[in-house]
């Protein structure tokens, strides 16, 4: 992957924050820009075909205790 440069006006407390954070974790902060950009790039995505996203059908309603039950079942299971 090539890079490229350019320039952004950021505010002064982003920017502060962003110094304080490569600071303690040791990252240089153009980690944490290069990083927003593409966050920000991958946001503009688009698709023109639709999504082949299969329907579920569970018999009935799901309540917050099936889903709850399901996730301590699987977690249960890799343990």
């Amino acid at each position: 992957m090539s890079l490229k440069k350019t320039t952004v006006m950021v505010g002064e407390a982003d920017l502060a924050l962003i110094k304080e954070a490569a600071a303690r974790e040791g990252r240089p902060e153009s980690e944490y820009f290069r990083e927003a950009f593409h966050i920000a790039a991958l946001r503009t995505r688009r698709w023109d075909e639709d999504w082949d996203i299969p329907r579920l059908d569970f018999g009935g309603p799901v309540t917050a205790d099936d889903i709850d039950q399901a996730v301590a079942d699987g977690v249960a299971d890799t343990r």
